[in-house]
């Protein structure tokens, strides 16, 4: 009899404790290291994004590198010597499109760079493999286009919502087309660890200007795990303030289009849910007037208290 109690408790404390391991959500840390959305060729589009705990980084986007690789240094945030970080830390690198303000830290840094991955939808490593890393431009640094190829990063095409590990991570990745001046195109990632997610989107439209549906969709697939409390951040960006024309917005969002894309997805979501998704204000454009002027916007028409986070270059945040 007392055995027979004995197997039922640990049968009981067995299911437990799976079930609360599977409740367990984990947490992301991220290391911007290039907040803006131009001319500052030193800030430009690049976060490293990893598991609490883990020092296995994706980089999503790469406009800056070593600048932003210094000043989280400076900050304590990383640990090590910019080259060491820049090749044993960073584990690859996730491409939205092709803009030299998202690339061009990649390119610079590549002769210092180790041997990995570029992940990014087939067009986008397309302009890596045939504008950039050719001979005329740089150097072939891949394992595709011009010979001789120099083979230190290898071209890893992602399929539209199928998911893949990202390697030498904990990481898993799903890609999302989005409208970035129709008919061009840019991405969105969806990276996940465990039962935790977070979401960057590269530059993009709202569906209104573009004459598209790519956001809807987005938020189709999304607005599942908000509900579930797993999707702990979505970068977003915003680069010009309302007074800008439509017609010069060139594929990018406004505080007013920001806020209508975001009523979009609450309207998706459960009571309740949405409030606890941390957004983070991606590619602000200078000069300083603009940047000032969009930040007042933001904060003025926040008026559902949403957890808006403006990163800094350098600055560690936490995205639980």
């Amino acid at each position: 009899m007392f055995r027979k109690t004995c197997l039922i408790a640990f049968i009981v404390l067995t299911a437990f404790l799976q079930i609360s391991a599977q409740s367990r959500t984990s947490s992301f840390k991220v290391i911007p290291l290039g907040v803006k959305g131009g001319i500052e060729e030193d800030n430009l589009s690049a976060y490293l994004l990893a598991p609490e705990g883990s020092d296995g980084y994706i980089c999503l986007d790469a406009g800056t590198l070593n600048t932003g690789i210094r000043k989280a240094i400076e900050t304590g945030v990383l640990k090590g010597k910019p080259d060491e970080v820049l090749r044993k830390q960073i584990k690859g690198y996730l491409i939205s499109h092709g803009h030299l303000d998202h690339v061009s830290g990649l390119i610079i840094n590549s002769p210092e760079d180790s041997v990995k991955k570029i992940y990014g939808m087939p067009k986008v490593l397309g302009v890596l493999r045939d504008k950039y890393f050719t001979w005329d431009a740089w150097a072939n640094f891949g394992n595709e286009g011009e010979k001789p190829m120099l083979k230190k990063y290898s071209y890893t095409a992602l399929e539209e919502k199928v998911e893949r590990p990202l390697d030498g991570t904990e990481m898993i990745v799903k890609a999302f087309t989005l409208s970035h001046g129709n008919p061009y195109q840019s991405t969105a990632f969806l990276v996940g660890h465990q039962n935790s997610y977070a979401l960057y989107l590269g530059d993009t439209g709202a569906d209104e200007i573009e004459k598209s549906d790519k956001m809807r969709l987005l938020w189709e697939q999304v607005a599942p795990l908000i509900n579930k409390n797993e999707l702990k951040g979505v970068f977003l960006e915003v680069s010009f303030p309302n007074e800008q024309p439509e017609n010069l917005l060139f594929g990018h969002l406004t505080p007013k289009l920001f806020f209508k894309e975001l009523g979009q997805l609450k309207n998706l979501c459960k009571a309740g849910t949405f409030e606890k998704v941390n957004f983070i204000i991606t590619h602000i454009k200078p000069p300083l007037q603009a940047e000032e002027l969009i930040r007042k916007e933001l904060k003025e028409a926040n008026t559902e208290n949403f957890k808006l986070i403006f990163p800094k270059q350098g600055e560690l945040l936490l995205l639980n």
